[in-house]
């Protein structure tokens, strides 16, 4: 079966190869990768891939600029294959990316999201373990001991709610589902999660299978990050755990709605990024920061 990898593009161009070649080093050939760039502005990169001999890759450029959202939902609009991944345009695949979540979809034919085991690296590409990515991986992931773990439902909702512990641009996705449950507007920087916490309430499936397949890269630089410094982050996220309490609710799904209503593991994370929005000197992130960590 033939996977179709999107990589939405902007930003460093360096990087972007590397991803790229990470694509083209995957020991299973059964790929197709589609670069979606969305109006960088570096004239080189079209070039670039011009140069490129592998009928498996195709560039596009958008006709302008449509930001993360849209430009997902573009690489959405161009599926055509049953299984899509999203690829991160800095983040790098391994070698049996494709064979592992291959692997994960014929072992469990009715999920809807796989998640492989990740590594995470910082800018130069080491690995690194940061306190964020300790607790996602030691704690709010599923214990599997080397086996795959299947989550559906209320499962699936309470334990991304909990925390969310996947990494977005290494998912795997069942096309038809994203092509059925869309981006809630408005959540640009944890969409990911409203997403998948949708896909949960549809009564979808999560498929978790450790074999380590992917590396995250986690910079300074990153959307997120910023976010974190201007206070957007955490206002998003006491928006969006509202949401989705007042979703579980209505399905009757009373451990979700409880998770969601405590949002403990997210107060942390802000107790754990209170010393930097203090240093930022940011009275707005300040003020939103210790509104997470204490308003109800």
């Amino acid at each position: 079966m033939t996977l179709e990898i999107f990589c939405p593009f902007w930003g460093d161009p360096d990087l972007l190869f590397e991803t790229v070649d990470s694509v083209r080093a995957q020991r299973n050939g059964d790929w197709r990768l589609i670069v979606i760039d969305d109006c960088y502005p570096d004239e080189s990169v079209a070039g670039r891939f011009a140069r490129i001999d592998d009928e498996r890759i195709t560039y596009v450029r958008n006709e302008k600029n449509l930001g993360i959202t849209e430009n997902y939902r573009e690489a959405i609009r161009r599926a055509s294959t049953p299984h899509i991944a999203i690829l991160g345009c800095d983040d790098l695949m391994h070698p049996n990316y494709v064979d592992v979540v291959l692997q994960a979809i014929a072992d469990a034919p009715q999920a809807d999201v796989i998640q492989p085991g990740v590594l995470v690296i910082d800018e130069h590409g080491t690995v690194v373990s940061p306190l964020v990515d300790r607790v996602k991986q030691g704690l709010l992931a599923p214990k599997t001991k080397g086996t795959t773990a299947v989550l559906s439902g209320q499962e699936m909702a309470t334990s991304l709610i909990r925390g969310d512990w996947l990494y977005w641009p290494s998912l795997v996705f069942r096309t038809e589902t994203l092509k059925r449950i869309d981006f809630r507007e408005g959540l640009p920087i944890i969409q990911d999660l409203a997403l998948l916490m949708d896909i949960a309430f549809d009564g979808g499936t999560l498929v978790y299978t450790p074999e380590v397949a992917f590396s995250y890269r986690r910079h300074g630089s990153s959307a997120s990050q910023k976010t974190l410094m201007d206070g957007r982050r955490f206002r998003d996220e006491r928006t969006y755990y509202r949401t989705a309490r007042s979703l579980a609710k209505t399905k009757r799904w009373s451990r979700t709605a409880r998770v969601a209503a405590v949002r403990l593991m997210s107060r942390l994370h802000a107790v754990t990024e209170l010393p930097g929005v203090i240093r930022h000197g940011n009275r707005a992130a300040l003020k939103s920061t210790l509104a997470h960590i204490f308003a109800g």
